[in-house]
């Protein structure tokens, strides 16, 4: 199984509404979606998700579909940094699991 894990951190307070707008939509999709387990928390201009899937393709293909690829291009706009790490688990981690993961290397950063 594929977990992704995807750290924002804003530009400001305020982009907080416009970032909540998009994940309400993602959110919709999400659930049309195969995904298997979702966690999120954010407070301020920083917040986290993680989600879990059963292979790479069911993860690709909401990655690149409606909501979530429209507001993956408008990130720029309201995003100081963006991180995401895509893992090989059964199991979602911790949350301090998950924010050392996307400290490492490997972490891509938009």
């Amino acid at each position: 199984m594929k977990a992704t894990i995807t750290s924002i951190e804003l530009k400001n307070p305020l982009q907080f509404f416009r970032l909540s707008y998009m994940a309400m939509k993602i959110l919709q999709q999400l659930k049309k979606t195969d995904c298997i387990e979702l966690k999120k928390r954010g407070i301020w201009t920083k917040h986290y998700t993680m989600t879990l899937w059963k292979n790479e393709e069911d993860l690709k293909q909401f990655a690149r579909s409606d909501a979530h690829f429209k507001a993956m291009k408008e990130s720029a706009r309201i995003a100081k940094e963006i991180r995401t790490i895509t893992i090989d688990t059964d199991v979602l981690p911790s949350w301090a699991e998950a924010k050392k993961l996307l400290t490492s290397a490997s972490a891509i950063r938009y």
